[in-house]
């Protein structure tokens, strides 16, 4: 079997660490034992057509081994979220075309569950590594009939067909969507995807994207950024797995394994720089190359302080999983321009369009389209109606943001479409008064959404976390009128203990505004 980097480095280098997690670790011979195994077995329960092998996000060495195997025995693997609920996985796996799941200790109910409506015929059970954790729990349901113990597949002597004519199959991913249910969207990691699962696996393995050395994950393993640490390990490089996000944990990793590069999102800062200064100060940063961080934009305050601390490595992606990185810009430019998301990657061109699609000078804000070549755009996976939607014009889509580009092609984002205000027949961006109240001295976090409104349909209102003592409504309204018009500012303050975000940083929206209105549509009209 062509293991692509593992299979090089397990010969060159058969003992050196491979992987690494909260209970253990793989050497490289370990490591290309198991996914020859893996992969077998993977074989022999899904080698049909479409069919998929789910895998629950948990951040352990088996999930890194299952979609590797997948990669390079051209099984399709499907990252689902360790956090769904049964009748939630049963949807998706059936979306998704899943034929069997590997899970471990944080989903085994909900997959077990969900296996019978989804018609599974396998279920492979880890307890979080390949041996014992320490304590007698068993691995989830394992005395029913059609769940198989992790150790029986990687430990599995079954023979590998002829894979040279195995399609490639890139692992699937769910976007989170702000409106409608998630959609599945297979990662765009090459482009185009070569025909075949040895020329993929090879294609992934020459391009790692981080520098050499290991590679520390500290985000959920069914998001598209925390699993870029696949081509890092296909390409024959060690990778580090933390199971929970720790701040002091992280920084101890970094300096124990002399970690070059990982991924992270703005809340990962905020609870980096949280930490005594005595604390931080124990551990050597100096090995990181490259840090890209993603999910939702960055406070600017904790941008420089990480940039500051850890040096001009922070590297800013804008993109989704559905294309990939639209923009990217690095320390150095971002510290000339706060603002700017970046400029464009290539092949992507950015076209900034009216609301009747006519295109727009530089600085002018509206939609922020993207005019990419056929085999770069957004696709959904089995879902035409929905990939027909992302799109504004021929060859142009969209991830629903607005902004504008500057004479210098700095992309700028201003807001998402889907968060624009009404109010008395003006549009209103809510990301223009964030930003403003988020310099304020005594603001931690800030969201603004709209809420009813009798006289206006809707009106702004800013739900605040106060960074100690609570300013009050009518400073913060002479401080956001010092910046914006009086119409763009909030019509109402509300100080909050916290504001609901998701696995990768981003703000939930669509919760903060479901408690002020009567039905599940959080706007007026």
């Amino acid at each position: 079997m062509e293991l692509a980097g593992i299979g090089d480095r397990a010969q060159r280098d058969p003992d050196g660490v491979a992987l690494v997690d909260d209970f253990g670790r793989l050497t490289w011979a370990e490591l290309a034992e198991q996914v020859r195994a893996v992969a077998a077995e993977m074989l022999g329960v899904a080698s049909g057509d479409g069919e998929r092998v789910a895998v629950t996000g948990e951040n352990v060495i088996p999930t890194l081994v299952a979609h590797a195997a997948g990669i390079l025995a051209g099984v399709g693997t499907v990252a689902v979220s360790r956090q769904l609920t049964a009748g939630e996985l049963a949807d998706l796996l059936v979306d998704a075309g899943a034929v069997a799941a590997v899970t471990g200790p944080d989903s085994v109910d909900a997959v077990t569950a969900a296996a019978g409506p989804a018609r599974l015929r396998a279920v492979v059970v880890h307890d979080g590594h390949d041996g014992h954790d320490g304590t007698d729990r068993a691995p989830g349901r394992t005395d029913a009939p059609d769940v198989i113990p992790w150790a029986d597949w990687t430990g599995s002597d079954r023979p590998l067909p002829d894979l040279a004519a195995r399609p490639a199959r890139p692992p699937l991913v769910y976007t989170s969507g702000t409106t409608g249910r998630p959609r599945g969207t297979e990662v765009r990691w090459t482009a185009p995807t070569p025909a075949t699962a040895v020329a993929y696996a090879a294609a992934l393995a020459a391009r790692s994207g981080f520098p050499a050395g290991p590679h520390l994950v500290v985000g959920p393993l069914q998001h598209n950024g925390p699993l870029t640490c696949l081509r890092h390990l296909l390409s024959g490089q060690p990778v580090v797995v933390l199971r929970r996000f720790d701040a002091e944990r992280v920084l101890g990793l970094v300096d124990t394994y002399r970690v070059t590069s990982s991924v992270m999102v703005p809340t990962h800062f905020s609870r980096l720089l949280a930490l005594p200064a005595d604390v931080r100060a124990r551990y050597d940063v100096t090995s990181l190359r490259t840090l890209p961080h993603t999910g939702s934009a960055c406070p600017p305050d904790v941008k420089r302080a990480m940039i500051a601390w850890f040096g001009p490595v922070l590297v800013e992606s804008y993109g989704g999983s559905e294309v990939g990185t639209l923009c990217r810009i690095t320390s150095e430019e971002w510290l000339a321009r706060p603002a700017s998301v970046g400029r464009c990657v290539p092949p992507f061109e950015v076209v900034v369009l009216s609301a009747d699609n006519a295109a727009l000078p530089a600085g002018e804000v509206g939609v922020l389209g993207f005019r990419a070549p056929a085999d770069r755009g957004i696709r959904y996976h089995d879902d035409p109606a929905k990939t027909a939607a992302a799109y504004l014009a021929p060859d142009v889509f969209t991830l629903g943001d607005v902004g504008y580009v500057d004479v210098d092609g700095y992309v700028h984002i201003t807001d998402r479409i889907a968060d624009m205000v009404v109010s008395g027949g003006v549009n209103l961006y809510p990301a223009e008064s964030e930003r403003i109240l988020a310099h304020h001295p005594k603001i931690a976090d800030v969201a603004v959404i709209g809420v009813p409104d009798p006289d206006m349909g809707e009106a702004l209102r800013a739900l605040v976390v106060p960074g100690g003592e609570a300013p009050a409504p009518d400073e913060l309204d002479r401080f956001c009128r010092t910046s914006l018009a009086a119409y763009k500012c909030p019509k109402s303050y509300e100080i909050v203990a916290e504001l609901p975000r998701n696995a990768m940083g981003k703000i939930d929206k669509k919760a903060l505004r479901r408690p002020y209105w009567d039905t599940e549509r959080t706007i007026s009209g």
